[in-house]
């Protein structure tokens, strides 16, 4: 269980786009804002492990249609990100939008981002817990997830607020841009390899 813990924090704190784009609604709408978009991410990614649990990702993403289209809405929306990151200015500005994303945001961003699926997958089909049906392991390891899943995104939805408050340098403000872009193109380039296999 120690190993799938482990497991857990480093595929769940490694940037993707649900922790990146958490920090930019922190940032660009504060703290109420980023606890709905949260919890749309939350219910999101829950979806898409019941998903991997039951089956039905594997059935969906076994249709060529379905599964190019999934990955173009991911990749487009990911790009358009980096986009929009990278060419913000001097504002560390990592979304702007006339209304604050909320829950339905966050809950569509999970039904698309590739890493939710990626994650959910290795951690739900890998990782075997001696001494327990499956049932009861898929159980404990929805609770477990939740139990990290949780406070890591507020970590990053904390420090997107704190990035905002600290006036940063125009310059400095611009790197930070451009190193979440390339972040963001990066889960990109993987989501593009992935989908070629």
């Amino acid at each position: 269980m120690i190993i799938f813990l482990t497991a857990v924090f480093f595929l769940l704190i490694t940037p993707g786009p649900g922790v990146l784009s958490t920090a930019g609604v922190g940032a660009a709408y504060g703290r109420a804002a980023g606890h709905r978009y949260v919890i749309g991410l939350l219910i999101g990614t829950n979806l898409v492990a019941l998903a991997v649990v039951t089956g039905l990702a594997a059935v969906m993403l076994a249709q060529p249609v379905l599964r190019g289209l999934l990955l173009f809405a991911s990749v487009a929306y990911l790009a358009w990100m980096a986009f929009r990151i990278a060419f913000a200015g001097s504002e560390i500005a990592f979304i702007r939008r006339d209304s604050a994303p909320g829950l339905f945001d966050g809950l569509t961003l999970q039904a698309i981002n590739p890493k939710a699926y990626v994650v959910n997958t290795t951690l739900f089909t890998g990782f075997a817990f001696e001494g327990m049906t499956l049932g009861v392991e898929t159980l404990w390891k929805f609770v477990l997830i939740n139990a990290i899943w949780i406070p890591i995104h507020l970590l990053w939805l904390s420090a997107g607020i704190a990035l905002e408050r600290l006036s940063l340098s125009p310059r400095r403000q611009r790197m930070v841009n451009i190193a979440m872009a390339l972040s963001l193109l990066a889960v990109v380039a993987l989501a593009l390899f992935a989908g070629s296999r």
